[in-house]
């Protein structure tokens, strides 16, 4: 009897106009963490046709031209021709940005620890909230293989309307794929491949597909997952004219499970984009994603979820949970005290390990901020392995 399973993760390009918001918001952090690394940033973007939207909290010493930052992202997405329906010259650009609360300020300055003479000063966690962190044996990068196919696909889509090799298309898009796998949980090949591509009124749908088809699907997924039975499925309505902000409204932190582990993790609800360190919602789940990605690295387990919990102003993670879901070497409580004993997970501390007071986050507002081989983040690399194998009692 096969026992197989299905698991489906979508990712979007950068033109959609969700991910449109998130470029923004992290273009804004990015000009802000440059000259003020010291700064407090929660910004939200919302766009529509012919609008963009910028608002939410920011205290910093620097200088941001946010209208001309804007304009600028909007432009290097793509959205440079009024033919589009929307455009970096014609639309409007409004902004409403006050600084952040005192009453968060004074937690985050000083945690409660500090205040209350237990430990040295240290910063204390910008909200409340749970986190997760995870990684999977079953790709290169320590990631699910759905997520990771999905967002290769878009950024394919993008890489090739760029380039001329499919002249047609248009910034916006979707990815979708579907992974059949074997009872063992390894990925044993690609069930169906959905792309929704925004294109240029004139093409046929056929053109499309063959482009499609061979300038992207081919080029991205591995022939060894591929057969005669994989589904390929190229805009299903028909049709893909209208899209980004003329299409649909865009909302910065809203594609929280694109950004992630595409479903296959779970999530804690916040989102990152416009965000600074000190906002666990980001610097805790990268953490978590550091930690996990290192117990797998580090031969502890095949599977690892973290999870992360915090107060806002007090430092210490109010608990710390493992499931390596039956793939581990210990049991996940002993291996959640190792954590816990091993790696320091105040903000504070993570911002320092992780060097995360840097302009580092504009290029993560698409195609997903964990398993990016093509970037150097921090929370990416294997450096807390050994650190994890000797602490384990493994031979490093």
């Amino acid at each position: 009897m096969d026992h197989a399973r299905l698991f489906t993760s979508e990712s979007v390009t950068e033109g959609h106009p969700d991910k449109l918001a998130d470029a923004i918001a992290d273009a804004v952090l990015d000009d802000v963490l440059a000259q003020d690394a010291q700064a407090r940033s929660a910004i939200e973007v919302a766009t529509t046709t012919g609008l963009v939207l910028v608002l939410g909290e920011l205290t910093t010493t620097g200088y941001v031209d946010i209208e001309e930052r804007t304009r600028a992202t909007i432009r290097e997405v793509g959205y440079d021709d009024p033919a589009l329906g929307f455009d970096w010259e014609t639309c409007g650009v409004m902004t409403a940005i006050k600084e952040q609360s005192p009453d968060i300020a004074m937690g985050v300055d000083s945690a409660l620890e500090a205040r209350q003479g237990v430990e040295d000063p240290e910063l204390g966690a910008g909200d409340q909230g749970m986190m997760f962190g995870y990684a999977s044996d079953e790709t290169a990068e320590l990631m699910p293989m759905p997520i990771q196919l999905a967002h290769s696909l878009c950024r394919r889509l993008a890489e090739v309307r760029r380039s001329g090799a499919v002249p047609f298309l248009r910034p916006d898009g979707k990815s979708q794929v579907t992974l059949e796998y074997d009872e063992d949980g390894r990925p044993r090949r690609v069930h169906t491949v959905l792309i929704s591509a925004q294109h240029d009124p004139e093409v046929d749908l056929s053109d499309l597909t063959d482009a499609i088809r061979h300038q992207v699907v081919e080029a991205i997924i591995p022939s060894s997952l591929l057969d005669e039975d994989t589904r390929l499925l190229v805009n299903p309505t028909g049709r893909f004219v209208v899209g980004g902000p003329a299409g649909d409204s865009g909302l910065s932190g809203r594609k929280i499970i694109v950004d992630t582990y595409g479903g296959m993790a779970r999530h804690g609800g916040g989102s990152f984009s416009g965000k600074d360190p000190t906002k666990v919602d980001r610097s805790g789940a990268y953490a978590a994603r550091w930690v996990a990605r290192n117990v797998v690295a580090a031969g502890l387990a095949r599977r690892c979820e973290l999870q992360l919990a915090y107060a806002i102003g007090v430092a210490r993670p109010l608990s710390l949970s493992v499931d390596t879901f039956g793939t581990g070497g210990m049991a996940d409580t002993e291996l959640a005290s190792l954590i816990s004993r091993t790696v320091d997970l105040r903000p504070g501390a993570i911002i320092e390990r992780l060097t995360l007071r840097r302009p580092i986050y504009r290029p993560t507002a698409a195609y997903g901020h964990f398993g990016r081989s093509d970037l150097d983040l921090p929370w990416e690399r294997a450096d807390l392995a050994a650190e994890l194998r000797s602490a384990a009692g493994v031979a490093v």
